[in-house]
């Protein structure tokens, strides 16, 4: 998301640099700029506008400390501006309430809210280590009901059955009471969407809201409909007394119109980004953080949040022990660095919460995720014995190895290399003083001509 904007926001801050002083004539052009990046985000005209005269009422005459760069200075500027748009700081959900808390999911058909309902129940079960129900009172849309049922039970929450013969009304109150008597935490009941907004659907979920008056109120909204998914938000704010915004898709999003629209014309905080089509790609919405991601500075508080939650402890404790009694960095280890890299949401995924990587160009571009399906498969191909010992591969067994993964032998000369370098910095890292090492040798797998080259392309 926001890769777009970010890159014209990044370059525009050039223009400033090496001024003793921001003068209304000098970010004359950047804040031209700066407002045409917004626009193209599809971000609403009203917020840019309020975005744009924040700015520069800040920036104008303002002193350029001896710390501070001019383009320093603006960056500063701009990323609190950002800030105050996007809503300042995290807006968690309110559960304070009698058990079970109850928490209504609204929006229009598409816009993910089943799917949302699965992926809030897990953050709420494995992030809050609460106990909860999820109920389907969308008897409009068959499939959802069994969709919701499958989603459950893969993720390991309570379904509550209800059938198309049900009332909405019916299906919520008995999902609740059901879940007071089991002692649950939270029940999140999944509304039904239309495919456009109209009378007959906010009458509905205006009379439900009343009926079971949940502690939050969710809005679930397709971020890729831009600044329509704000005015859309608005709308049903208008008529159902709205808590928070679900963002979803934002995966798929480059613009980020909508991140930046919502928040000033509803009111209402965005809670949650859906970052993914997995039932575990659901984050908690930081402004400060995103902020910092869109103007190129990265994200790192996110990263290691993400390396907590999703790397495997045993695992990465198991390998520090082999590699402090001095054995080597095998093949198969490596394949075991290349799953938990792909449960962090892949290499592009972890590049755009780096600092500075805005920077580097068109790093994203020479990032092929794939690369990690084909390094399996050749890993996949070879016997444990060439995995623990790669350095028996010789000429046949690279036929065989490249020919069993439908890869040539230069893709598996590209591995078998990425390996070596990655064996160097693992030795490295368990020697004395061996972060800093390893820090320096992780250049070495980075584009732009480092000792090393790039990124394999496979």
């Amino acid at each position: 998301m926001f890769d777009n904007l970010s890159e014209r926001l990044t370059s525009s801050l050039d223009r400033i640099r090496g001024k003793a002083k921001l003068t209304e004539d000098n970010i004359k052009d950047v804040l031209r700029e700066v407002r045409m990046a917004l626009l193209e985000a599809d971000v609403a005209l009203p917020v840019v506008k309020d975005f744009i005269g924040a700015v520069k009422e800040r920036a104008v005459g303002t002193e350029v400390t001896k710390s501070l760069s001019p383009g320093q200075v603006f960056l500063k500027i701009v990323k609190q501006e950002l800030e105050t748009v996007m809503g300042q700081a995290n807006d968690g959900l309110n559960l304070r309430a009698a058990r079970p808390a109850v928490i209504l999911m609204a929006g229009l058909q598409g816009a993910g809210k089943t799917t949302s309902t699965a992926k809030l129940a897990k953050y709420l079960k494995e992030r809050e280590k609460k106990s909860v129900s999820v109920v389907s009172a969308d008897v409009y849309r068959p499939a959802a009901i069994k969709q919701l049922e499958t989603l459950a039970n893969e993720i390991g929450v309570d379904f509550i059955a209800s059938d198309l013969s049900q009332k909405p009304i019916d299906i919520a109150n008995n999902a609740i009471d059901y879940a007071r008597k089991a002692h649950k935490d939270v029940v999140i009941v999944d509304t039904a969407g239309r495919l456009a907004i109209d009378e007959d659907m906010m009458g509905e979920i205006k009379a439900l809201h009343a009926a079971v008056n949940p502690i939050e109120t969710l809005f679930v909204v397709d971020s890729m409909t831009g600044q329509d998914a704000a005015n859309t938000a608005k709308a049903f704010g208008d008529v159902l007394p709205l808590t928070g915004v679900v963002l979803t898709k934002t995966d798929g999003d480059a613009r980020g119109g909508a991140a930046l629209s919502v928040r000033h014309i509803t009111g209402k905080p965005i809670k949650f980004l859906g970052v993914g089509e997995k039932t575990d790609a659901l984050e908690p919405f930081h402004p400060d953080r995103l902020a910092s991601r869109i103007l190129g500075m990265g994200d790192m508080l996110s990263l290691i949040e993400e390396a907590e939650q999703k790397i495997d402890k045993d695992k990465a404790e198991k390998l520090a022990g082999k590699l402090k009694k001095g054995k080597g960095f095998d093949l198969e280890d490596f394949k075991e660095q290349l799953q938990q890299m792909k449960n962090m949401g892949g290499m592009s995924s972890m590049l755009d919460k780096l600092p500075g990587m805005g920077q580097l160009g068109n790093i994203q571009d020479q990032v092929d995720d794939k690369m990690f399906v084909r390094m399996e498969a050749l890993i996949n191909s070879m016997t444990p014995a060439e995995r623990r010992n790669p350095d028996v591969i010789n000429g046949s067994r690279k036929k065989r190895i490249s020919a069993g993964a439908g890869l040539q032998i230069q893709d598996l000369n590209r591995l078998l290399k990425q390996h070596k370098q990655m064996q160097k910095m693992m030795k490295k890292f368990s020697s004395k003083g061996g972060m800093k090492k390893m820090m320096r040798g992780l250049g070495g797998m980075m584009p732009g001509g480092l000792p090393g080259g790039g990124f394999p392309k496979l």
